[in-house]
């Protein structure tokens, strides 16, 4: 019996450029974003300069995660306590946590079989808050065009969770160029690696003035450089708390030289995932997820549906699959296990939301597969795990 060796946890190591950086900074200790010199700006500040030209966006702000981001996002787009935000279901648990962070209420919108929100509930949902939190789950895009036109129609503000599509497109524009603030995250199995990280952009000086004010910008707001005019933030600087949560330099330092790289690594992502996505295809009782055309996706992690397995025959796959090293997440389970959960264990929100009230979410995630494609992975690697999870699958039906 065939067993896969490698480690789906296992990361690249970092460009060498990032490593002298951090060096560097570890020699002279400058590791706080604000310890900076009349010519050395930090790398902090540079990170944020680059990203946002990088990304096509006026400003930027780098922070210490994109749960985070995403809480200081939708405090800055003007999100208050008891306000209701609209949320895709399917998503990981710091997306309500953010909400919730922000006293807010989380409104879940239905999954479709192509994990993309469901449009028809969302138009359903829409009176019920004047902002959407869209979760790119996985890297899947929902029709951008259709969203962005329904916000317009029913005034809602745009804020996109991108932290597993940075560096996909829909039609010419990056992912993240819909919302009216988007957040991105740079924990290790993302697209740019600092361990922990995110970074928040923005066209509009109101929002991003506001954010860097709340990141934790003292009265030192003047040495961000992807930021808004100076006076605008000192106009808002006394009438805006302080929630720490800065990046530091070094963190900054790390992701600066992974930038120029991003895109190869991108197409990189893509030659495996289209190995994976054709072996898995040819394997009878296998779906994959349908995606747009217009979306260009990035794909760093798979996605597929076993659709007449039973919740024991999932546990089966993933179980014999681990037996043979190939590590695969499922998403049925009743219980949260690792870093995944489903909605109906967030027990927080209004006193837990039972599975019934979003029945094709459920439909959706009882028979969804989940696997990690790390850069570490050749593409004879991926041809070794598509038979074994073919040999897998022929175990459990025999």
């Amino acid at each position: 019996m065939k067993r896969f060796q490698k480690s789906f946890l296992k990361q690249e190591p970092l460009p060498q450029r990032s490593i002298e950086w951090v060096n560097e900074i570890m020699t002279t200790g400058r590791l706080h974003r604000y310890d900076v010199t009349d010519d050395d700006p930090g790398h902090a500040a540079l990170l944020e300069q680059e990203f946002a030209v990088y990304q096509g966006s006026r400003f930027c702000l780098a922070v210490a995660s994109c749960g985070y981001a995403l809480y200081i996002a939708m405090l800055a787009a003007g999100v208050k306590p008891g306000d209701g935000v609209l949320c895709n279901a399917f998503t990981l648990a710091p997306v309500p946590g953010a909400i919730d962070n922000c006293g807010a209420k989380p409104i879940l919108v239905e999954t479709t079989r192509d994990l993309t929100i469901d449009l028809d509930d969302l138009r359903a949902k829409c009176g019920q808050a004047k902002f959407l939190l869209l979760s790119n789950m996985r890297g899947h895009l929902s029709d951008m065009d259709a969203i962005s036109d329904i916000c317009a129609e029913r005034s809602i503000t745009l804020i996109e969770d991108c932290a597993h599509s940075l560096g996909a497109w829909w039609g010419d524009k990056r992912s993240g160029g819909f919302g009216e603030v988007s957040c991105f995250s740079t924990q290790s199995y993302k697209h740019l690696n600092s361990g922990e990280g995110g970074l928040l952009v923005s066209d509009n000086e109101d929002i991003m003035a506001k954010a860097i004010l709340l990141s934790g910008s003292y009265m030192l707001f003047d040495r961000h450089l992807a930021a808004p005019d100076k006076n605008r933030i000192a106009e808002l600087a006394t009438m805006t708390p302080n929630y720490s949560g800065r990046m530091d330099n070094m963190r900054a330092a790390a992701l600066r030289a992974q930038i120029p790289n991003l895109d190869v690594n991108c197409a990189r992502w893509n030659e495996r995932y289209e190995v994976l996505a054709e072996g898995l295809q040819a394997i009878a009782g296998v779906r994959l997820p349908n995606r747009f055309a217009e979306e260009r996706y990035v794909g760093s992690s798979i996605q597929f549906c076993l659709p007449d397995y039973s919740q024991d025959q999932m546990t089966e796959v993933v179980q014999g699959c681990a037996e043979q090293g190939v590590e695969l997440k499922y998403f049925g389970y009743d219980e949260p296990r690792g870093y995944t959960s489903r909605f109906d264990s967030w027990r927080y929100l209004d006193h837990g939301i039972q599975p019934e009230t979003l029945p094709s979410t459920i439909r959706a995630l009882a028979t969804l597969l989940d696997m990690r494609v790390p850069l570490t992975f050749e593409i004879e690697d991926c041809h070794l795990i598509v038979e074994i999870i073919a040999d897998v699958l022929r175990q459990v039906n025999a």
